[in-house]
């Protein structure tokens, strides 16, 4: 440990020389390793780039650090189970397809989202859009022609309210029972023709999605719409605590678990939180073996949001030895750096895809 402050002469002799040969081979440890400029003559891809951040400072070198995290996971023989936690305006952000592809080239085999995420990936299916927009637009007169704001992003409010009676519709249809968010998700899934969709394409490659917060978003509002029309009768409902058993399953029959933080909230905290269930449910389990967050979030306020992944460990949630990192960036512009980064080096390829085999109780086997 080197501590701070000056040197002062506090000896001579051999004392003396033995101790700044202490100082140099510390010193020389110390310094070992440089810092390299980003060359730009010699960066022609998004691998190349990310590379490059390895070796700079700052969230750059953050940046780096998560994307060898992502490779640890991927290429670990033992072949992890990784989870994607997802929050914020991704799908405003621009991010539709960059998820979609982790599914489709097996970089991630279950997915916990919030419920905005799933909805707007279910209202572009539907053939709608997000329009460029202003934080400094009129907000009064946007609500005045049915048009939302996300940030800097526009919607249009009348196709989000056709798009929550056609999930009401869907829920309709269902036999009247208690449904997990990620077969009632599946189950969208199956009904969305669009190859660029994220819940589309998890269903076809079998990616799990859940929703923890599912009621409070759009999905909810087309569910209490489908309520309010079954009142007094039998209908569908979402059952949450089957919902944690589920993701508690997987991670109970996973050898290895690995987690991605896009933001923080709900989707986060319950990934965490199998970790706990499954030990007291008698499986002989430990925290996530890999982890990674890309956050905007700060932790000196103490919201669960923000907290960093060594106080996760604290509670044995990220295991003690696992590899990790932080960065904290806007996701729209980290995401992109490290999945290209992934799929440049082709850290995707011969990657088996995961196989959840459910049984009506919630109860799991996990094939490749």
């Amino acid at each position: 440990m080197i501590k701070k402050g000056r040197m002062g002469h506090t000896g001579s002799g051999k004392g003396m020389q033995k101790k700044n040969r202490s100082v140099k081979y510390i010193k020389k440890e110390v310094l070992k390793d440089r810092v390299v400029p980003v060359d730009l003559d010699e960066v022609t891809t998004i691998k190349d780039l990310v590379e490059s951040f390895k070796n700079t400072s700052i969230q750059s070198r953050n940046i780096g650090l998560c994307a060898s995290v992502y490779k640890n996971m991927l290429t670990d023989r033992d072949r992890p189970t990784i989870i994607l936690g997802m929050s914020g305006a991704l799908i405003a952000g621009g991010l539709r397809k960059i998820i979609r592809d982790m599914i489709v080239y097996k970089i991630v085999d279950v997915i916990v989202s919030t419920g905005a995420i799933v909805y707007q990936d279910i209202y572009n299916a539907r053939g709608f859009h997000h329009y460029i927009g202003s934080p400094d637009m009129d907000n009064g007169g946007l609500h005045d022609i049915f048009v939302d704001r996300i940030y800097d992003t526009l919607v249009d409010e009348e196709k989000f309210r056709e798009t929550d009676k056609y999930l009401g519709m869907l829920a309709e249809n269902l036999d009247p029972r208690g449904y997990s968010s990620r077969e009632f998700i599946g189950y969208i899934g199956s009904k969305i023709d669009d190859k660029y969709s994220i819940v589309s394409s998890a269903y076809k490659h079998g990616v799990p999605i859940f929703v923890p917060a599912l009621n409070d978003s759009s999905i909810g509002i087309g569910l209490t719409e489908m309520y309010a029309r079954k009142k007094g009768s039998k209908h569908m409902y979402i059952d949450p605590i089957k919902d944690t058993y589920e993701l508690t399953m997987i991670k109970a029959k996973s050898k290895k678990t690995g987690v991605i933080y896009l933001g923080g909230g709900t989707p986060k905290n319950y990934i965490n939180d199998v970790e706990i269930i499954s030990e007291e449910l008698g499986y002989d389990t430990h925290g996530h073996d890999y982890a990674f967050q890309i956050t905007t979030d700060s932790p000196h306020w103490g919201g669960l949001s923000g907290s960093t992944l060594e106080e996760a460990q604290s509670w044995g949630k990220i295991w003690e030895d696992a590899k990790k990192a932080t960065v904290y960036s806007e996701i729209t512009i980290a995401l992109p750096l490290i999945v290209g980064y992934i799929l440049q080096s082709e850290l995707h390829k011969n990657r088996k895809q995961l196989k959840c085999e459910w049984t009506n109780l919630g109860d799991l086997n996990i094939k490749y």
